[in-house]
C-alpha cells in the first residue's frame, strides 16, 4: 500500500519508519526538511507539500501537535485535500478535541475524502517498538483500508466507533495516565518524606492492587531521576485541557482530572513544560519544601 505521512517529530518519525519496515511504500512531508532525512535514508520518498503527498498515496496520515495543525495539513492551501485522488483515506493520529476531529472529518467528507481520527497511546517507546495502542473513530470502510498501516505501528488496534470516538477514547486515556502519573509521584514523594525508602515502598506496592504499568514503568523512572522527555509535560497539559473543555461542553464534573490539570498547568508555569510528565515529582518535591 502507498501511505503518506505528515509530521515527523518524536512520534511520527518512528511510526513512519515502521510503515517502511512493514513493506509499504511511504511518502513523507515535514515542515523542517531535516526531519525528513532519516526517512529518506531509510527508503521513503519525499514531497514538497501535504497536497503532493496525498496525490501519490492511498492513505495519508498526519501526526502533528494540535487541531490547527491538523486543519492546516489536511485542509489548508497546500493541504492533503487539495491533492487527493478519489478514494483517499485521511487519518489523523494526533491528539485533538473530539469536536475538532468531527469538524475536520465533516469538511474532508465534503471534499470526498473518508476520515479517521486515530490517536495513539504508548509514547516514544511504543512508537519505536511498533506497540502503540491505536483508538480509531470513523467508518468501517475507512478503518478496513487503514488497518494494514495500523498493524505496522500498533499492537492494540481498536475501532472505537464513529467519527470523534477515537479522540474520546484518547481523552479518557489521558485522564487515567495523567491522574496515574500524579498519584505515583505523590506516593513516592510521601514515602520519602515519611522516612521510608521509596524504592522499597514501590516494590511492596507492586505486589498488590496498587500495581499498574505507570507504577512499574514511570515509578522506576522517577526513582532513577530519568526525566528525559518521552511525553513532554506541556503535551499532557494540552491533552488534559482538551478533557476539561469537553467536560465543560457536556456539563460534566471531573474533579480528579481537574486537579491533575492544575498540576500540569503549574508544571508549565514553573518551567518544567519541556520535561517528561513524570517530572511532576519535582514540582511536588518543591512544594513540599525539601530537596529534590
Amino acid at each position: 500500500m502507498k501511505i503518506g505521512f505528515l509530521g515527523l517529530g518524536i512520534m511520527g518519525r518512528p511510526m513512519a519508519l515502521n510503515l517502511l519496515k512493514g513493506g509499504h511504500e511511504v511518502v513523507v512531508w515535514a515542515r523542517r526538511a531535516e526531519s525528513m532525512q532519516p526517512l529518506l535514508d531509510a527508503g521513503a520518498a519525499g514531497a514538497a507539500s501535504p497536497s503532493a503527498v496525498a496525490a501519490a498515496v492511498d492513505v495519508v496520515i498526519s501526526m502533528v501537535a494540535d487541531a490547527p495543525d491538523v486543519e492546516q495539513v489536511m485542509l489548508g492551501e497546500h493541504g492533503a485535500s487539495k491533492g487527493a485522488k478519489p478514494g483517499l483515506v485521511a487519518v489523523d493520529m494526533s491528539t485533538i478535541a473530539p469536536a475538532a476531529a468531527r469538524d475536520i472529518g465533516d469538511k474532508l467528507k465534503a471534499a470526498g475524502i473518508d476520515f479517521l481520527d486515530a490517536p495513539v497511546s504508548g509514547g516514544e517507546v511504543g512508537a519505536i517498538a511498533g506497540t502503540l495502542s491505536i483508538m480509531a473513530g470513523g467508518s468501517d470502510a475507512a478503518f478496513a483500508r487503514a488497518k494494514p498501516a495500523f498493524d505496522c505501528m500498533g499492537k492494540n488496534v481498536v475501532h472505537v466507533g464513529p467519527s470523534g470516538a477515537g479522540q474520546v477514547a484518547k481523552a479518557a486515556n489521558q485522564i487515567l495516565t495523567g491522574v496515574g502519573v500524579l498519584a505515583v509521584a505523590e506516593a513516592l514523594n510521601f514515602a520519602k518524606k515519611a522516612g521510608a525508602d521509596p524504592a522499597r515502598v514501590r516494590e511492596a506496592l507492586m505486589g498488590g492492587f496498587a500495581n499498574s504499568k505507570i507504577l512499574e514503568n514511570h515509578g522506576q523512572r522517577m526513582l532513577d531521576r530519568n526525566f528525559k522527555p518521552g511525553f513532554k509535560s506541556w503535551m499532557h497539559q494540552k491533552d488534559l485541557n482538551i478533557v476539561m473543555k469537553t467536560a465543560h461542553e457536556l456539563g460534566l464534573m471531573l474533579p480528579t482530572a481537574a486537579a491533575t490539570t492544575q498540576m500540569f498547568n503549574a508544571m508549565v508555569g514553573s518551567g518544567l513544560g519541556e520535561e517528561d510528565s513524570i517530572a511532576v515529582l519535582k514540582l511536588l518535591e518543591d512544594l513540599s519544601g525539601g530537596e529534590r
